[in-house]
């Protein structure tokens, strides 16, 4: 770097060169300080070169990791990922941003949900849909684990639109469930019902296994019982979703508790059982033996 009467520019590719050498030998050291030094100057001498791939040397994040500062690693993977962006290679900002979203997940949720936001807007201007679905996928499960239950319904409101674009209708009808979950925790019976009524114009949807059993479920909520809310949302088709899915329909509630009310008589015959009931309608039927007179 040092520049003099017969050199007159610091050589900051070899410059770059060195401070990435040094950074893996202070690494082996366990020397993570000083390994951070070398990665940072290493990425400000490829930056000053105006590399074509000035993000490529910023391999940081092992240090940060180590010192637990996972913060300042998901930023500078941003950083990175904003370089990338700006010399023309986008798959490879998203793939960056969707490792600083599984970096920080267990750390900050709230950060990862939008590093994975991004990283689904990269892919999707780069109309790599399938990847971008990955992402949003993501974004939307922590929502729901973190109960930011309207932004979780945008989310799957997004992912739901894509998976139509791509025509695999099967996936639409797994996220119209998480949908209409969605809404109902959120006390939302209008939206839940628009979603099912607004989902038959997907091919397929009316007549399949999801459209029947969403019916009997929000017939169940409307009607306040319980007991069909509950069997519906212990189906197959509920208890093997996603795990955090899952996991609303296993304790999705109606308002007030609602429980399927019974008519009196039965209630009494139940309690008094099987024989009491029996002779109960024998009464009844010697009473009128006779005739009325």
């Amino acid at each position: 770097l040092k520049t003099g009467f017969l050199k007159w520019k610091p050589d900051y590719d070899s410059a770059a060169t060195e401070y990435g050498k040094a950074a893996v030998a202070f690494k082996n050291a366990k020397q993570f300080d000083q390994a951070r030094e070398a990665c940072l100057r290493e990425a400000e001498a490829h930056e000053n070169n105006k590399a074509t791939t000035p993000a490529s040397s910023i391999p940081l994040t092992f240090a940060f990791q180590e010192m637990q500062r996972l913060p300042e690693a998901v930023q500078l993977i941003e950083k990175a990922s904003m370089m990338y962006l700006e010399n023309g290679t986008p798959d490879t900002a998203a793939i960056a941003l969707e490792r600083a979203g599984k970096l920080i997940e267990n750390v900050s949720p709230e950060k990862a949900v939008q590093l994975y936001q991004q990283a689904a807007s990269v892919f999707e201007n780069e109309e790599r849909l399938r990847q971008a679905l990955e992402m949003l996928g993501k974004a939307s499960r922590l929502l729901v684990r973190g109960r930011r239950l309207d932004e979780a319904a945008l989310s799957l409101q997004k992912e739901k639109s894509i998976y139509k674009e791509i025509e695999n209708y099967p996936t639409c009808y797994k996220k119209t469930i998480a949908q209409v979950l969605v809404h109902l925790h959120r006390n939302d019976y209008v939206a839940a019902e628009r979603c099912v009524r607004e989902s038959y114009s997907i091919p397929g949807f009316n007549g399949s296994e999801d459209c029947a059993a969403l019916e009997q479920l929000l017939e169940g909520y409307d009607q306040q019982d319980q007991d069909q809310v509950s069997e519906v949302c212990n189906l197959p088709l509920f208890k093997y979703m996603d795990n955090d899915y899952a996991k609303l329909g296993l304790t999705l509630v109606v308002p007030g508790g609602g429980i399927k009310k019974k008519s009196p008589n039965s209630t009494q015959d139940k309690a008094r059982g099987p024989a009491a009931a029996s002779s109960h309608g024998d009464e009844e039927e010697d009473e009128y033996s006779g005739g009325l007179c």
